[in-house]
Formats: C-alpha cells, sequence, structure tokens
C-alpha cells in the first residue's frame, strides 16, 4: 500500500467539488496513519459549507479540526472518518477507529486524535458518531429529570438522535414531527411516535427545533407549554430568519435556547470533557435499530457529485455514507 499519497476532497469554489492528491508527510513519534473505511456528510451543515454560506463572523468558529484551506473556498472539509490503523504503536495497531477528520482516504494525525471503537459497533455505522455527539449535548442542554412532555421539530439525522436520547436516556414522552412524511417510518422504527400534523398547541415542556426551517421554528415556538424551553438545534449559516416573538412568547415566559456541539454545558464541565464525550457516544451507537438513519452509500470518487446533488435536493435523504475502496 502506497502510504506517501492521500487522495482528499476539495471544495475549490462554492457549488464545485474536486477529488485530488497530495502528498503525506512521513509519519511522526506519536502519530498514527489511518486508512479510511467510511465517512459521513452530515448533510445540514456540509450543504452549507458546500454552497458557501458560511458567515463571515463565524469562519473561524466553524473551523473543523484538521480542517485545510478558509472558507469559503478552497476548503478541505469534514468531520466524520472512520478507519482502521494501519501504522503506529502496537495498542491501536489494526484497530478500527472514529476521526474527527475531514474526507480524505489515507491521514495521519495524533494518536490522542483517533478513539477505537467500541466492541459491536460496525464501522459502517460509527460514521453517527459526531451527529450523536449533537444529540447527547442536547440531551444535557434540555436538562431533562424525567417524564417532561418533549416534542421533536424535524426529523432529520439529529432530530431523531435527540428523540430517541430523549426517550431512551431522558425519560420523556417523545414526539416527532415532520412534515415529510416519510420520515415517519424511520422515526417508529426507532420506537417514537410521530406526528406529521402540526404539534401546534401541544403544551410541550421542551420543545427541539431541527427542521432547519423558519416554519419549522415557528411550529416549534406554537408548540411549547408555559415556562417550556425550545431548544434550538439547527444553524441556518447566513440566512436571516424572522422569529415570532410577539403572540404567547412572553405570557408563556418562554426561553429560547441554543445548543451547539463545539461547547460542553458548563453544569457537565466537572465531569466530561470532548472525548470522553466522543467515546459515550460511540458507545450509544451500540444500537442495531440506529442503522435506519443511514439513507445511502456511495464511492469515495463520486463525492463531488454526491454532496452536490445532496445540497441541491436532499428529499429522503438522512445520513449519506461514503466508502472508501
Amino acid at each position: 500500500m502506497d502510504t506517501t499519497t492521500a487522495r482528499q476532497f476539495w471544495i475549490r469554489s462554492p457549488g464545485q467539488g474536486e477529488i485530488v492528491a497530495a502528498a503525506l508527510a512521513p509519519r511522526q513519534e506519536g502519530e498514527v496513519l489511518v486508512r479510511a473505511r467510511f465517512s459521513g456528510i452530515s448533510r445540514g451543515t456540509e450543504s452549507m459549507v458546500f454552497r458557501g454560506e458560511v458567515p463571515e463572523s463565524e469562519r473561524q468558529s466553524m473551523r473543523a479540526p484538521f480542517q485545510e484551506g478558509d472558507f469559503p473556498a478552497p476548503v478541505k472539509y469534514g468531520y466524520s472518518s472512520v478507519g482502521e490503523v494501519v501504522e503506529g504503536p502496537e495498542p491501536l495497531l489494526g484497530h478500527s477507529i472514529f476521526c474527527l477528520y475531514p474526507h480524505q482516504d489515507l491521514y495521519r494525525v495524533p494518536m490522542e486524535a483517533v478513539v477505537p471503537l467500541p466492541t459491536g459497533l460496525p464501522a459502517g455505522r460509527a460514521v453517527l458518531a459526531a451527529n450523536m455527539e449533537t444529540a447527547l449535548n442536547a440531551l444535557w442542554d434540555a436538562r431533562l429529570e424525567g417524564g417532561e412532555r418533549v416534542v421533536v421539530v424535524g426529523a432529520g439525522v439529529v432530530g431523531l438522535l435527540t428523540a430517541h436520547l430523549c426517550s431512551t436516556l431522558g425519560g420523556a414522552e417523545v414526539v416527532v414531527h415532520d412534515i415529510d412524511p416519510s420520515r415517519g417510518e424511520v422515526a417508529r422504527a426507532l420506537g417514537l411516535t410521530f406526528m406529521l400534523e402540526s404539534p401546534a398547541g401541544a403544551d410541550a415542556d421542551v420543545v427541539v427545533h431541527a427542521s432547519g426551517s423558519e416554519a419549522g421554528l415557528r411550529t416549534a415556538l406554537a408548540s411549547a407549554g408555559m415556562e417550556a424551553t425550545v431548544l434550538e438545534l439547527s444553524w441556518f449559516g447566513n440566512r436571516a430568519v424572522a422569529v415570532p416573538l410577539g403572540e404567547a412568547f412572553h405570557s408563556r415566559r418562554l426561553t429560547l435556547k441554543s445548543s451547539q456541539v463545539g461547547h460542553i454545558p458548563p453544569h457537565m464541565c466537572h465531569d466530561w470533557d470532548h472525548r470522553r464525550r466522543l467515546e459515550r457516544a460511540l458507545e450509544l451507537l451500540l444500537d442495531d435499530r440506529l442503522d435506519v438513519l443511514i439513507s445511502g452509500e456511495s464511492d469515495f470518487d463520486d463525492l463531488p457529485r454526491t454532496l452536490a446533488s445532496l445540497s441541491q435536493d436532499p428529499a429522503g435523504a438522512l445520513c449519506h455514507r461514503i466508502r472508501y475502496a
């Protein structure tokens, strides 16, 4: 196996991607060489990056680990890689690992940047780890005590994983809403209650918004009960969003709260760091039902066309998995 050259996916200009060859520097002490097996497309965020919609004010905070280049382009971006350690210290050699790394077939990173997969976790499902981290962080931000009424608006990967954790770990009564009826089958496969009709007036204690749409946020606010928290997981990039903070927002004493995976909630920081959270996210993927969140797979060579398609017409797409030879 050639370990001197890697193939990388780059966004050359907004809406235009390509795969290029690049030389790999020799492995240094404390580094591992990883051969990628799969990577996952985080469709919402990566579509915005692909279209060049990262706001100038957020270009530094939005940088991914091991990103090269700068927004809007040219940039090498991504953060969900699963592979095998083919060079490195004995405890890691030959092990399947997860790494927050862009789409690339071969890469060298410090050994502490990789997390071994727990026994029994298929490599193909492990591409959901970054999304599961986001969902776990959302569960912490929601601060559920058990028995709350929770509405999740938006049945994408993050919304469904958050609903799954609220139900299984948070002890909540969860309803998932989406305007796409095909998402109902996926939600029910995870043991969740699905509503196609609007949950406005649901009087929920916590509402999680993950639809990525202004209309979805309006529905989320309308679903909240007295002194409820509306937890915003959607990232709108450079789009302006009109939020109805009139109507019952004040009379219900609602809280609109952002949740962002880049920071661990303050009340959890004394026990958790980013690595422990990622390890826990991988453990939470040890559930065969979660395979339903993988909605498609294609070859690495097709990634420029695949991401162009997903960023423009994502109907029905959940997590799209990239397969490496």
